[in-house]
């Protein structure tokens, strides 16, 4: 199966819901890390594209469906009936082929993994239960769960069409809610397999990692920086958190680390006015030199050079 792009996806949209293209793209959304949107089924109800039938390839973003009716799913190896007010989350490893076998209700967000990276202490969704490939994609929702799940996605669409400047960190939230949502329906023993020390470390250290984040001030400093700093701060060896780290994510401490704060950069280069120096200084380096080879590493490009291509226009 392959990938299909965004724009791919939105061109696809456009006459599923008789507008036009730029009116489908999220306002702000060139600003922000990653992308997310959100749809209502029922516009795409009367396109030919997308009937029963169709194939649903993967495509290069995460995605968490409300269904309100019946359909019916093929997931990887698996043939699934859906029955209704199920939440459904698939991820782009795995192909997924939805057909509606009646007038669909409800509603589906996309994202990619750089969209929610800021909450995730530098993990993909992939590293989540819910997304991981070997796990069952549908959950039956108790009629209060179902109700619940409507209003979160009512305040996405709501959210999502407002001019408030930090939309798309409540937007993160209402995904996490959703997220929680579904790890609720999962066994115990899915979520959490042996509830180990080493799980525990590593929910301590995202937890550190994320409480300095977002950055919404000049003065503001990072404080904890270097996996010795992390180690330090929770009382064990360094080692013995790059190997917990390691088994757990597949990436070592310091390349966590590194991922946050190149994320974080991207967002102020984007976002703020701030000069290099004062996004330097925030992030804990010593002067803008070593910020921007630091960048380089992370994004390919200058400081500099990603503001200016950030700030072109759509």
């Amino acid at each position: 199966m392959t990938t299909t792009a965004l724009t791919t996806l939105y061109q696809e949209l456009a006459p599923c819901t008789s507008s036009d293209l730029s009116t489908l793209l999220p306002g702000g959304i060139q600003r922000e890390v990653g992308h997310f949107n959100v749809f209502n089924l029922a516009d795409f109800w009367e396109s030919t594209s997308l009937r029963p039938g169709t194939p649903y390839t993967c495509r290069s973003f995460y995605k968490i469906s409300l269904l309100r009716s019946r359909s019916h799913a093929e997931y990887a190896d698996q043939s699934i009936d859906i029955e209704p007010d199920a939440l459904v989350f698939s991820t782009p490893k795995v192909p997924f082929q939805w057909q509606p076998t009646e007038t669909q209700q409800g509603h589906c967000c996309l994202f990619t993994a750089e969209f929610m990276l800021p909450v995730l202490g530098g993990l993909t969704p992939d590293e989540l239960p819910l997304f991981r490939a070997d796990n069952y994609p549908v959950f039956q929702l108790t009629p209060a769960e179902a109700a619940r799940a409507e209003v979160l996605f009512a305040q996405m669409h709501e959210e999502l069409a407002s001019d408030y400047a930090h939309k798309y960190d409540l937007l993160r939230a209402y995904v996490l809610e959703l997220l929680h949502l579904g790890q609720k329906r999962q066994p115990t023993t899915t979520l959490h397999p042996a509830h180990s020390a080493a799980a525990r470390l590593s929910s301590r250290f995202v937890e550190l990692l994320e409480r300095q984040f977002p950055l919404t001030t000049p003065q503001q400093r990072v404080q904890l920086r270097t996996a010795k700093d992390f180690a330090d701060h929770l009382a064990v060896h360094i080692n013995h958190l790059n190997k917990v780290l390691k088994e757990s994510t597949g990436r070592t401490t310091s390349d966590l680390i590194g991922g946050r704060l190149a994320q974080e950069a991207k967002a102020l280069l984007r976002q703020t006015d701030w000069t290099l120096w004062e996004i330097a200084d925030s992030l804990g380096f010593v002067d803008v030199a070593h910020f921007s080879h630091f960048f380089r590493r992370h994004a390919a490009v200058s400081p500099g050079a990603f503001r200016a291509l950030e700030a072109e226009p759509v």
